[in-house]
């Protein structure tokens, strides 16, 4: 069907890199980008394999300085199959390459309902003779370790034979992202390869510094088809499995590739080589493998039903898909956390940002259990968080903008400019925001899950030390009478430091301000919540006494926010800055996404002017409901209307390049209850991001995760106004005539399978029927309750 299918038509080098990372395949252990299995890795092709939590460090030099980096690995790669034709004298032709021999109707299909890419097309042998070649490739919903490529060529015209090579290339390096290039990027050390007969190649190595252990091994074998001659060859950084098959005309030769990985870090192993040959050795054919991988994705979506008519419904399955191979029910048995470009390409390291806030609201609500393994994630770095936040001289916890392995900060010191090819300084690392974002991920999850006993506990535990934090990095202003936090970065970017500045650093970014005011009030409330003796425990283990809690309280009451022209200034002195001339910028280079890269190899810096990558003002209206904000503002002691919050928006909206593709994904979402009409250019923009790759180039370096998921949150959240909070699901529907209809399915509380659909102006709520209690709805002008086994339709306003 086609609402299930991506498709491309004709080979094109100059796009293969971006249907690679659309076109991965991973199952939330590991994935696999959907290269060509005959290529290796270039300037066009970059067939990828990526394990969830698999990172390596290593050091390089750039500008003269020795910095460090860990990265997640590329792993050997597993899908390398090349073919060749052999004449009736025995003479070979070359290995087909697409980019040497011009593909027949070359054509790739990516089935979202059954997890798996098929390949078609047909190629010109000697002699006149034709070859068809089908191959389809899946990795293993169901078993999170094998994957498997079945081929089949088929002769037109002519008789002879093909040699097959099926093999595991251990002659990798990470090489995905082009900005990289100067720096380290071989991970992989103590490469050995062997042969298990008659139809099995391995190779295990190690990561060079993390000293992960990893092995592959693969069995080849050729269906039902006599005269074929094999050859295993173990080599040094390759193991191979060489077959010669004769070719008859109309008679399809099935060539089934099955391969096994596990790493060091799997639970339940004695070693991963072991656990590998045994895997791959007692693994069913490829039809039983594909049959159970489908089963599998059927009962995922299940559980992830998404329901929009047209083109926008299609890409929202795409980007669910993407979603699920990232973090599937699998991601809940690992250490691993949310990594912004998914499992899909090397951008961004493979690095954990703040992106899970923008993926855990929609995970809350369909799978719980991985959401929580995603807190866990950052639970059990909290210990790192800390330790830098004592090193930085404040209490409490200050997490890492970019975290990988332990939880130390991973942001890079230096970035690549590619426009002026000069290395700069990176300060990035100062949006200390990212604790705020956790804070919050870790009330929305137990308000949407009634997981009282993590919110007790670990949850608990990260919310009291982000709030610490903040309280001991907010410094009172005798002058202004108001609480101040210095030298951060925000959500924007761009700016990183006032105009001449020696020291980088914002004052009081309104985004980070109000955030961790918010995070001090939670505190306080989960506090009054706890059990005695539960918070008499956590005091003693956290050294918290009243007096903490009695600052907390007044900080969360007089932290600054700066107005300018009657509108919510971005940061302290951000309405002194310059005015772009935005259409001259515009006119003079087109894209202008990447404002800050043009400026800086003008010679200037976006420090200087009122030009922001993203939102970062705008973020608050997305995170909170308005009513929720005015109240924010009022304990604040700052009124904030529908007018100001409106003029607001509409401020920003004509200073912002957006630059990444969670820019479109919260301008959308605001602007669909401040300025409706505009609100659809921004929606799309958020679905066409990475499928039309509208960051030029940067989708072939891995999908964007956070954007994917915050387009599904954009339906069942930013559309319905859903809210779970004091014990009820909170609806404030706003109509959007683009996304007139749509349909979704959720788990609330004990409830499986909650089903919301909005047509022609009525919302059809259906309970499943079940022991659980009825569920309250509450709308702004009534509340329902509806019970296990009943619906209810609600006639909606006119928009």
């Amino acid at each position: 069907m086609p609402e299930w299918t991506w498709e491309y038509e004709g080979y094109d080098p100059a796009a293969e890199r971006l249907r690679e990372s659309l076109c991965t395949l991973g199952n939330g252990y590991f994935a696999t980008r959907g290269a060509a299995p005959e290529s290796k890795a270039g300037l066009v092709h970059y067939p990828g394999t990526y394990v969830a939590g698999c990172y390596n460090r290593l050091e390089s030099t750039v500008a003269g300085r020795r910095v460090e980096n860990e990265d997640v690995v590329n792993l050997p790669n597993w899908l390398r199959l090349r073919f060749r034709l052999s004449g009736a004298d025995g003479s070979a032709e070359p290995w087909f390459s697409p980019d040497i021999c011009a593909p027949v109707g070359y054509r790739q299909v990516l089935d979202l309902r059954r997890g798996t890419l098929t390949r078609r097309f047909r190629f010109p042998g000697g002699a006149g003779g034709v070859v068809g070649v089908e191959q389809c490739s899946l990795v293993h919903m169901g078993d999170p370790h094998l994957a498997a490529l079945r081929t089949e060529f088929t002769a037109e015209g002519r008789a002879g034979s093909i040699e097959v090579e099926s093999a595991i290339d251990g002659d990798v390096i990470n090489g995905n992202v082009h900005r990289y290039r100067s720096l380290n990027r071989a991970h992989l050390a103590h490469v050995q390869t062997g042969a298990a007969e008659p139809d099995t190649v391995w190779l295990r190595c190690r990561t060079s510094g993390s000293d992960i252990g990893i092995s592959l091994a693969a069995r080849t074998t050729v269906v039902g088809r006599p005269g074929t001659s094999s050859s295993l060859h173990p080599g040094r950084r390759r193991a191979a499995h060489r077959m010669v098959v004769p070719l008859a005309p109309g008679e399809p030769v099935v060539v089934e590739k099955t391969v096994a990985l596990h790493t060091s870090r799997d639970p339940a192993i004695s070693n991963p080589l072991a656990a590998a040959l045994d895997r791959a050795g007692t693994a069913p054919d490829f039809s039983a493998l594909r049959n159970s991988h489908a089963a599998a994705w059927e009962g995922l979506w299940r559980r992830a039903e998404v329901y929009v008519p047209g083109e926008a419904g299609r890409v929202l399955r795409l980007h669910l898909f993407h979603v699920l191979q990232t973090l599937s029910p699998h991601t809940a048995e690992l250490d691993a956390g949310v990594p912004a470009r998914g499992l899909h390409g090397e951008a961004y390291r493979g690095h954990v940002f703040w992106d899970e806030l923008f993926v855990l609201p929609y995970l809350n609500l369909h799978f719980p259990e991985v959401a929580r393994a995603l807190l866990n994630y950052r639970h059990r770095r909290l210990p790192q968080a800390c330790r830098a936040a004592a090193e930085a001289g404040r209490s409490g916890a200050m997490y890492p903008w970019q975290s990988g392995s332990d939880g130390r900060e991973e942001t890079q010191e230096l970035h690549l400019n590619p426009r002026s090819g000069r290395w700069l300084p990176d300060h990035s690392r100062l949006q200390r925001h990212v604790g705020s974002a956790i804070a919050y991920n870790v009330w929305q999850y137990c308000e949407a899950v009634g997981d009282t006993e993590f919110l007790h506990t670990k949850g608990a535990e990260m919310l009291l030390q982000i709030a610490r934090f903040w309280a001991d990095s907010a410094v009172h202003d005798p002058a202004l009478g108001r609480y101040r936090i210095r030298g951060v970065v925000g959500p924007d970017e761009y700016h990183d430091g006032y105009p001449g500045a020696v020291q980088p650093g914002l004052d009081d970014n309104a985004y980070t301000n109000v955030t961790a005011a918010w995070v001090l009030m939670r505190a306080l409330e989960l506090v009054r919540r706890l059990p005695a003796w539960r918070r008499q425990d956590l005091f003693e283990r956290l050294r918290l006494d009243g007096g903490e809690l009695h600052e907390w309280e007044e900080i969360s009451r007089r932290l600054r926010v700066p107005f300018h022209q009657g509108v919510i200034s971005q940061f302290a002195g951000y309405g002194d800055l310059v005015e772009l001339d935005w259409a001259a910028y515009r006119k003079r280079y087109g894209n202008i996404r990447r404002l800050d890269r043009i400026l800086e190899a003008e010679g200037d810096t976006v420090n200087r002017y009122q030009a922001s990558k993203q939102a970062d003002v705008l973020m608050l209206g997305y995170l909170f409901s308005h009513a929720e904000l005015a109240d924010l503002f009022q304990r604040l002691g700052y009124p904030l209307t529908d007018e100001s919050w409106r003029n607001t928006v509409e401020y920003y909206l004509r200073r912002t390049s957006h630059g990444s593709t969670l820019s479109g994904l919260v301008h959308g979402w605001v602007l669909a209850r401040v300025h409706r009409g505009d609100a659809w250019e921004y929606c799309r923009d958020a679905l066409e991001g990475d499928v039309a790759d509208l960051q030029g180039g940067t989708t072939g370096e891995g999908i964007h995760l956070g954007a994917m998921a915050g387009t599904l949150d954009l339906v069942q959240r930013g559309l319905t106004g859903l809210e779970s909070r004091e014990e009820a699901l909170r609806l404030d529907p706003v109509p959007l005539p683009e996304l007139s209809e749509y349909g979704f399915s959720l788990r609330y509380r004990g409830h499986w399978g909650v089903g919301m659909r909005l047509h022609a102006g009525r919302l059809r709520i259906t309970v499943p029927d079940s022991e659980e209690a009825p569920i309250r709805l509450v709308l702004p002008d009534r509340a329902v309750t509806v019970a296990p086994g009943d619906s209810s339709v609600l006639e909606l306003p006119p928009g």
